[in-house]
């Protein structure tokens, strides 16, 4: 595989990689193509980087060691072909809780209902996406959830019994807001994503994903893919944890890319993130994803899953949801996309660079075994805390 980061040249990103010299995951970020090992005593993990109160002001002064230009780590951070021996990227978060929303955008939420509607059949999804278009059509774009507006759509769709629990999280007063794995638990560029054996209707979910310090300040922002089984959660919402949290099933990267003077929540309001699947089988897909047309904004979002209600003392990374859900047939007519193991995913934002991942089976991919536990153990061994 060539695929590269395509990281932006301007902008401040930290990011975490594995050398063999190091038995702890090091803190890194990129200058003029090189990536550098900012790993000191003062800040050992990406979270202590965040709690800062200017993080990008402390990685622009770091002082740091280079381990090796970004194209031939970016190039060894495939698992197919990796060395061990040399360095690779790693998700970019580490002792962050990851959290996801679901159903911010319109066309995610139409996709939703007839998820639900379908009980997980595929085969019935483009008959009932007809009928539910048909219903309440497409254009709820310009709706406010929890308005008086939409909570009159809500009751007139209550009396012609169509109300869906994701239309209520889609336009009524509360975001939904779950787990998508543990910390620790994400994957890297280059890493393989995993799809539960059982599953035989799923898709990627393009996302961008916030990073918040454990005060709520938002500090930065990564791409991201919410791996998803649309069957396992069509049959019912009451298996969200089975459809979204497996092996290897949440991916970030490649680099937070931190605000600074260059780069705020604007450019996250308005970023444009693409979605391109290269099958094995010579299928391909593209899409995207515009942040404009979200119902919620990033602050909100953010304020529904922490503050005075739920706090994260080690901070967030909040996957904010995605617009594009694929639907186009990859093989018999009308059952629609689903992977295939194989496939090679690539997320791409202009200001964040991109995110590949092949997919497999969640039991084939790398299994989680470097938790909390074994980090802090590493950088005491360091002396690094």
């Amino acid at each position: 595989m060539t695929n590269t980061t395509l990281l932006p040249n301007e902008g401040l990103f930290i990011g975490r990689a594995r050398t063999s010299d190091r038995s702890h995951p090091l803190v890194v970020t990129v200058r003029d193509g090189t990536v550098f090992d900012i790993t000191l005593s003062m800040a050992p993990t990406v979270r202590d980087v965040c709690e800062m109160p200017d993080p990008a002001g402390y990685v622009q002064a770091a002082r740091g060691e280079p381990i090796g230009s970004l194209d031939a780590i970016a190039a060894n951070s495939f698992q197919a072909a990796r060395d061990s021996q040399k360095p690779y990227l790693l998700s970019p978060v580490d002792l962050q809780a990851v959290k996801a929303s679901g159903v911010t955008f319109v066309v995610s939420l139409l996709e939703r209902v007839i998820e639900e509607q379908a009980r997980g059949s595929a085969e019935k999804a483009d008959a009932i996406r007809a009928d539910i278009a048909g219903l309440i059509g497409h254009d709820l774009s310009k709706l406010k959830p929890g308005s008086p507006e939409a909570m009159e759509i809500k009751a007139k769709l209550i009396q012609r019994g169509a109300w869906s629990q994701y239309l209520e999280v889609g336009i009524g007063p509360d975001a939904e807001i779950f787990t998508k794995c543990q910390p620790m638990a994400s994957v890297g560029f280059g890493a393989d994503v995993g799809l539960h054996p059982v599953s035989t209707w799923n898709n990627p979910e393009p996302e961008i994903a916030m990073i918040a310090a454990s005060s709520g300040k938002i500090v930065g922002a990564t791409l991201g893919n919410d791996v998803n089984l649309r069957d396992i959660e069509g049959r019912s919402a009451l298996l969200l944890g089975k459809a979204k949290d497996n092996n290897a099933s949440a991916a970030l990267g490649p680099f937070i890319r931190l605000f600074d003077d260059s780069f705020s929540i604007d450019d996250v309001k308005q970023a444009v993130v693409r979605l391109k699947v290269e099958g094995e089988d010579g299928f391909s897909l593209e899409g995207a994803s515009s942040m404009a047309e979200i119902s919620r904004s990033p602050e909100e979002l953010i304020q529904a899953a922490m503050g005075p209600h739920h706090q994260y003392p080690d901070g967030l990374a909040l996957y904010l949801g995605t617009m594009f859900v694929p639907s186009k047939d990859r093989g018999e007519k009308g059952k629609g996309f689903t992977h295939k193991v194989g496939d090679i995913v690539t997320i791409s934002s202009e200001k964040f660079g991109a995110l590949v991942n092949r997919v497999r089976l969640s039991p084939d991919c790398p299994h989680w075994t470097y938790g909390a536990s074994h980090l802090m153990r590493d950088l005491a061994r360091a002396n690094l805390i």
